[in-house]
């Protein structure tokens, strides 16, 4: 089961992720965050309140009850990594 094992703020909406499974990566939210129009989203828009996240039940938290996949947020970290096409295919992020 894929996990976080730690999540530092970079800025502009930037989490430099570690997985347990050994990788490394920085996953930009920016997109998620500011396009997406759900209520949850809406103080994660102020950077200030996106970058007081922790990491919580394997995956990154916020105090707002907003949480993300650790599949998606490796989806965004490496979904240019030819080896892992398969692997984003099957957990349905790209067709």
């Amino acid at each position: 089961m894929l996990s976080i094992n730690k999540a530092n703020y970079s800025g502009n909406y930037n989490i430099y992720i570690i997985f347990n499974n050994g990788k490394e990566g920085t996953v930009n939210l920016e997109k998620t965050i500011l396009e997406d129009e759900r209520a949850i989203f809406s103080k994660l828009k102020i950077e200030s309140n996106f970058k007081k996240f922790r990491v919580e039940h394997n995956t990154v938290v916020w105090s707002n009850g907003l949480d993300l996949a650790p599949e998606y947020l490796y989806y965004i970290a490496f979904k240019e990594d030819t080896e892992l096409q398969d692997q984003f295919k099957s957990w349905g992020y790209i067709v």
